[in-house]
């Protein structure tokens, strides 16, 4: 991606210093950047900090001399527009239409073919209020795109939803929406391991970290794709602001993929969740059946779980989602296995499937957190590429299904994992 126009408005909040942050990274990574503040945000960042990280002038006043018209020329120069750090007021005053100041006549004259992105930064109670929630749908439905806001705690003290999101989530965000991949995807990444509960406080789990779908999910999102992380809740996050909702057991990924997939149009499922085999049919002590999910159980007691088997999912994502074209990458975990039997489990899982894709990797082959070697094959059958580490596979699996028909031809593949 070449350099890009960035028309950046900051407002007066104090986190202020995560956009001056923003904007170094987005001038190094060659971005051309014209900053506008208004008199709030020079409260919290001087002109001169601004003026030395772009190396252009601050653009603050709509009335300066001799700038008549430059809330015309800003936003034609522009390529894409962001309002970092956004507060209440100003979410207030663009949705009541008002231009008496620069922001707002630049929102007005913005070219709608281009991006309007918009990072929130106030307090929790701000950021709920229903008029802080009606501009932000009133706003959506004009075409702006909101980035993610952080949780945890406020300049103010207190702790909630309203933190301005990280720097380099707010570059990347930039350059997803300024990448233009020759075919935009719809992309469902589910990660993570489901945990089924044995009672009030313990889980029957793996170790599943999510990191390699948080990877591919990030690496996806920042390449142009619309992108859906669906995440077990104690899960690797990804290091860029995609959509992300999350799971627990296996009865909500289950729920949660039947929603997704019939509710929204994806082109590609990548299935990198680590799906528990078995679920709890019953935890027995001292002959006693007891409620799962209910009060801890005595840790002096000794319990018996019996386990049945669960459904595999992967099977019933292309029929679930009603696109019969959707691409399935499915994932195959083997531990030490001789190259006759994993080959023997991958043609399994692309016969019963119906995946496009099948990641394979081995334990035995991991030897760090981040070299955990992969081969991608597909569905004949065929090594389609070799990933030497956990971070080459997002690349490899985006080329490989970019490249794949369009849906009116062939089917779209899937991704499904089972320790990842």
């Amino acid at each position: 991606m070449s350099g890009a126009n960035i028309l950046f408005i900051l407002t007066g909040s104090i986190a202020g210093y995560k956009a001056c942050e923003a904007i170094s990274q987005l001038v190094q990574h060659g971005h051309r950047v014209r900053p506008v503040a208004t008199a709030s945000a020079q409260r919290f960042v001087g002109l001169a900090t601004l003026e030395g990280l772009t190396g252009e002038p601050v653009r603050t006043d709509l009335f300066a001399p001799g700038a008549a018209l430059e809330h015309i020329e800003l936003t034609r120069w522009a390529d894409l527009v962001i309002v970092c750090p956004a507060t209440a007021n100003t979410l207030n005053r663009l949705a009541a239409g008002l231009a008496d100041d620069l922001p707002g006549a630049l929102f007005l004259a913005h070219d709608r073919r281009k991006p309007f992105l918009v990072a929130p930064a106030m307090n929790p109670a701000m950021w709920v209020h229903p008029a802080t929630v009606a501009a932000v749908k009133r706003l959506s439905d004009w075409g702006v795109e909101f980035l993610p806001v952080g949780s945890g705690r406020t300049a103010c003290g207190e702790w909630g939803e309203g933190r301005l999101a990280e720097p380099f989530g707010i570059v990347a965000a930039i350059e997803a929406r300024l990448a233009r991949p020759q075919r935009r995807l719809r992309v469902l990444v589910t990660s993570g391991a489901t945990a089924e509960p044995i009672d009030g406080v313990r889980v029957l789990t793996n170790r599943s970290t999510g990191r390699t779908g948080a990877g591919i999910a990030a690496h996806f999102f920042r390449a142009g794709h619309e992108v859906v992380l669906l995440r077990a809740s104690n899960s690797a996050a990804p290091d860029a602001p995609c959509r992300v909702e999350e799971f627990g057991s296996f009865a909500e990924l289950d729920a949660a993929l039947g929603h997704l997939l019939q509710s929204e149009a994806f082109d590609v499922v990548i299935h990198a969740a680590a799906v528990g085999d078995f679920g709890i049919e019953s935890v027995v002590v001292m002959g006693v059946e007891q409620p799962v999910n209910g009060t801890k159980l005595d840790s002096s007691a000794l319990p018996t779980l019996r386990l049945r088997p669960q459904p595999k999912l992967v099977d019933g994502l292309r029929a679930r989602s009603g696109n019969r074209a959707l691409q399935i990458v499915a994932f195959k975990l083997t531990q030490g296995a001789p190259a006759a039997v994993a080959r023997r489990a991958v043609t399994d899982l692309l016969a019963h499937a119906g995946a496009d894709l099948v990641v394979h990797n081995d334990l035995a082959a991991r030897t760090g957190w981040e070299t955990f070697p992969a081969d991608i094959y597909r569905r004949d059958g065929g090594l389609a590429a070799h990933c030497a580490t956990r971070a080459e596979i997002g690349p490899a699996l985006e080329v490989l299904v970019s490249a794949m028909p369009t849906p009116e031809t062939i089917s779209t593949p899937h991704c499904h994992a089972a320790l990842s």
